[in-house]
């Protein structure tokens, strides 16, 4: 099993993410949520200077159907809530796995966790890769603690291709549509995923640099 921490740009149309952008210094934290029929019951923190006035906006928000706010004071606030738009859901159980509460968004972007088998992670990756939408793996870890590979089956076939062909050297060896070629898929595919695998790499060793301890 390995447990991961993404952070995803939320796209546009949902509420959680156009009240979040409204409010870009506030932190809204869903504890806990369950899916019933054509709605969702939802339990969410806020923090933020003004809390009363994010949750006033969560609930004249459309796709809101009723919220009960169960505490409140200067810093935080406490809402139990009902809401029509489950589009977050059903994206992040497309792949059969449910996400870790809390969900923390901030300014449009969601932090969240995943433990799953390296199957089911790899599915994951690849969905979201498919999405299209805007997302950066922060770690990766088996259950015992130990680093767990951050990339995809996908991700390492292009990376590995790419290295070969010397289109990491400079200068270049080879052109990005070449490995597109080597790997027979189209130019744009291997460069988002070129992208996202050397991001990846990218910030699992400066993890580990921050990790280490100074010598």
């Amino acid at each position: 099993m390995r447990r991961a921490r993404f952070r995803l740009w939320l796209p546009e149309g949902l509420w959680v993410a156009e009240v979040s952008r409204a409010f870009p210094d506030a932190s809204l934290r869903l504890l806990t949520a369950v899916p019933m029929g054509d709605r969702t019951l939802e339990l969410g923190e806020t923090r933020a200077d003004d809390p009363r006035a994010v949750v006033e906006a969560i609930r004249d928000h459309p796709d809101v159907r009723s919220l009960d706010l169960l505490h409140c004071d200067a810093a935080r606030s406490l809402s139990k809530y009902e809401t029509r738009d489950r589009a977050l859901f059903e994206f992040l159980g497309g792949s059969s796995l449910l996400p870790e509460f809390p969900l923390v968004v901030e300014d449009g972007v969601m932090t969240f966790a995943i433990t799953a088998t390296q199957a089911d992670f790899e599915a994951f990756g690849d969905r979201l890769d498919a999405s299209g939408l805007r997302y950066e793996l922060l770690s990766a870890v088996g259950r015992d603690g130990s680093g767990g590979d951050p990339l995809t089956d996908r991700q390492l076939e292009c990376l590995t291709v790419a290295e070969r062909m010397g289109y990491f050297e400079v200068p270049r060896e080879c052109s990005l549509a070449e490995v597109a070629d080597a790997l027979g898929v189209d130019t744009s595919t291997v460069s988002e995923t070129i992208r996202r695998g050397t991001a990846h790499v990218l910030e699992r060793f400066l993890s580990e640099r921050r990790r280490a301890p100074d010598r």
